[in-house]
């Protein structure tokens, strides 16, 4: 029987608070942990992120203190499950060794929205984000050997290849470029919110996650690739944040909000292996559903309409991390060289992209590309994992 988190019960918010001893939970073991286990824990604190910053916006536009505090009620509990989910991460694991994750999660996540996604407008975004996400795994995969003299496989397990995606030089377009047109919230199926709420939280979540990692790197050469790349996510956030419609109310987005955050953690629960990373997750999920409750009576109460209106009537199939490597190859060989311009693709780039790879560059070879030179000169070659034969694409793939 398909699940629908609007016919559901949840616990209620004021048996939701957490004490410390439960906060604190255990890290996951990364030597025996399935590599998506860990992928899970990093979309999910990504949703959960999203979550508290919305909320936070939501009450600074919202003139009821009463409102307000019902906000700020359930912000604390998502705050707490946003605390669980990120401490699930291993601490002896190095800030590199995480950021190689985040990547691996945002390839294979971002690759199986795109292939179920079923807005070609919406599927082509996701599919342009994600050469660019499999491309800084192939550029931080380098890092990690050269700096850590390391490799990869050990966190990526072999699920996810490691080789040059579309260069990370040329991700630094005119942020005009990156703006995308939004879905029209009166005839998009309800599985393309999701999904677009769901990329958009993730990459907002690397994107904070490089630029205050960055700093804490020693290397110079590690310093400046988190620099590159985190403004390349930024570019990234603005792409996929675009696509929303703006004609969505607060109160709309809050109960799409909190519907995806059921969905999710639905999803996670049921294909999530480790056993006390799942038992988070149907915890979760049981505090998802009363706040997806709350979430519809202030939707009903101001926007006037029954949540059935706008949610899918049931959860779609759940999001699966799985290998996507033949997708990816597929990709690579037949869009590796796509460009933005305005809100649509091209091959050949529009000269605002000259400009702005001429100023941002300023003569200077870009970091993405020190790093595979200087892993040529300390291993003799560059670090790839191609467990499926060459590499599909004939593009230059460095300046």
């Amino acid at each position: 029987m398909a699940f629908d988190p609007l016919q559901e019960r949840g616990i209620p918010l004021d048996d939701q608070l957490r004490n410390w001893r439960e906060l604190n939970v255990e890290p996951i073991d990364p030597d025996h942990a399935d590599p998506y286990t860990r992928c899970r824990i990093i979309a999910m604190n990504g949703i959960e992120t999203e979550a508290v910053f919305f909320s936070h916006q939501l009450a600074r536009h919202c003139p009821d203190i009463e409102l307000k505090q019902q906000l700020a009620r359930v912000r604390y509990i998502e705050a707490q499950q946003q605390k669980v989910v990120n401490w699930l991460l291993p601490g002896v694991s190095s800030v590199l060794e995480t950021t190689i994750a985040y990547e691996q999660a945002a390839v294979d996540l971002t690759a199986w929205v795109a292939r179920m996604e079923p807005d070609g407008y919406l599927k082509q975004a996701f599919e342009f984000g994600l050469l660019e996400h499999f491309d800084h795994l192939y550029r931080f995969a380098n890092l990690y050997e050269m700096i850590e003299h390391r490799r990869a496989e050990k966190i990526v397990d072999r699920l996810t290849e490691v080789m040059p995606g579309r260069p990370t030089y040329l991700h630094h377009r005119d942020p005009m470029d990156n703006v995308r047109e939004p879905y029209q919230k009166r005839s998009t199926e309800p599985l393309s919110r999701l999904h677009a709420l769901t990329i958009r939280a993730t990459e907002q979540q690397a994107m904070n996650f490089y630029m205050n990692a960055g700093p804490t790197q020693l290397e110079p050469v590690a310093r400046r690739l988190y620099q590159e790349i985190a403004l390349a996510e930024e570019g990234h956030v603005t792409h996929y944040e675009s696509l929303a419609d703006p004609g969505d109310s607060w109160w709309e987005i809050l109960l799409n909000h909190e519907y995806n955050e059921c969905y999710m953690y639905y999803s996670f629960a049921l294909t999530e292996p480790h056993p006390r990373v799942r038992t988070v997750w149907e915890l979760h999920l049981a505090m998802e559903l009363e706040h997806l409750r709350l979430a519809a009576e202030l939707f009903k109460r101001f926007d006037g309409r029954d949540p059935d209106q706008v949610l899918a009537p049931a959860c779609p199939p759940p999001v699966t991390f799985e290998p996507n490597k033949a997708y990816l190859r597929e990709l690579i060989a037949t869009q590796v060289d796509y460009t933005t311009v305005g809100a649509g693709y091209a091959r050949e780039a529009h000269e605002r992209f000259h400009k702005a790879q001429d100023a941002i560059m300023g003569g200077d070879k870009a970091p993405s590309e020190q790093v595979i030179d200087g892993n040529r000169a300390v291993s003799g070659q560059d670090y790839r994992l191609e467990t499926e034969g060459p590499h599909p694409a004939e593009l230059p793939l460095h300046r």
